[in-house]
């Protein structure tokens, strides 16, 4: 397919360059398109900060920015809750920002505030979480849910001989993309996998030690569960973390989508087999670039509507005003020494 080929020559980048991306913008010199604003003002707002997909998808956002001319910065809170982000979208509506890129904590909680800051001429992008699309202009969705899910639930199947107990260590029990991508894995597993049973989904908040602690109650209260699938890089990471210190290694497969740096150790110590991940920095890349677009009057975000994302090539604006970047990648042994993010 042809993202495909894209994915895989973005991800090759990876390997030779750390993942800086040093593409073109819209002209030749990287600047904004004519007519455009002489230096956009793009601020990331996502979940929570010292998270590290999100410091991830913030490089690539600053890279983007730095290649057509514009002004990129981030802001958030410390912990993810419904309503933690909004304090954050009041405040650069007041600073007067082009473009505010949020993965939002709840679909609904920071509706209301950000629309006022649309009110006052800032243009809204979600990316990696969105919010219902009542509230902003674009979503940059890193897959589809369905896609998301799908590569999961392949994955724990493949590791545990399609049967057995299995549970799901997600995020907030709010985040959009989760429930969506939670959703779909119920689905997937009632229609092609008669023989797993879902157990249990448990929330760790996207906190390190939340989710290492639900993991020990989950092994505690499930002794003859086989994988847990956690579909949050918070979470795989802390469960992995725990299967590896205990007796459960190499009887409890983790799964789910982390980043290659936070994983290596796992894949390499056999407590993780394989899982999933989108390249988070492509995202945040993308979806600057997304932001910029709107910014300059290029696009509107009309199903149809069609921009360059420096690098990563044209991207078409679908329906609900949303664009995908792609398919999920797989990191196991035989390629997670390739990658460096």
């Amino acid at each position: 397919m042809k993202f495909h080929r894209r994915k895989a020559s973005a991800l090759a980048v990876a390997v030779t360059a750390a993942l800086v991306l040093t593409a073109c913008g819209s002209t030749d010199d990287g600047g904004s398109s004519e007519g455009g604003s002489e230096e956009s003002t793009v601020t990331f707002l996502p979940k929570n900060l010292g998270n590290p997909y999100f410091d991830t998808s913030a490089k690539g956002g600053k890279a983007a920015a730095e290649e057509f001319g514009g002004k990129f910065s981030e802001v958030g809170p410390e912990k993810a809750s419904p309503d933690a982000q909004v304090p954050f979208i009041n405040t650069a509506a007041q600073q007067g920002v082009d473009a505010l890129v949020v993965s939002a904590n709840d679909p609904k909680a920071i509706g209301d505030a950000l629309n006022e800051a649309r009110d006052a001429g800032t243009k809204v992008v979600t990316f990696d979480s969105d919010t219902e699309p009542s509230y902003r202009d674009l979503f940059i969705n890193q897959a589809s849910a369905e896609g998301i899910a799908k590569v999961q639930v392949d994955m724990i199947a493949e590791q545990i001989g399609d049967k057995g107990d299995i549970a799901i260590l997600s995020a907030a029990a709010n985040a959009t993309n989760q429930n969506a991508w939670i959703k779909s894995m119920e689905a997937d597993l009632k229609a092609n996998h008669p023989d797993i049973k879902l157990v249990d989904t448990v929330y760790g908040n996207d906190d390190d030690q939340t989710s290492f602690d639900k993991t020990s109650a989950l092994l505690q209260k499930y002794p003859n569960l086989k994988g847990i699938v956690s579909p949050t890089t918070v979470g795989i990471a802390a469960a992995a973390r725990y299967v590896s210190d205990s007796d459960f290694k190499g009887k409890v497969k983790v799964t789910g989508l982390g980043t290659p740096n936070q994983m290596r150790k796992y894949v390499e110590n056999g407590t993780v087999d394989e899982f999933a991940l989108w390249n988070p920095e492509d995202l945040g890349y993308l979806a600057a670039f997304a932001a910029k677009a709107l910014v300059d009057g290029d696009i509107k975000g009309e199903e149809g509507d069609t921009f360059k994302a420096g690098k990563l090539g044209d991207f078409t604006v679908e329906k609900d005003a949303t664009v995908l970047l792609g398919d999920p990648f797989k990191f196991n042994k035989d390629n997670i020494g390739d990658f460096d993010f």
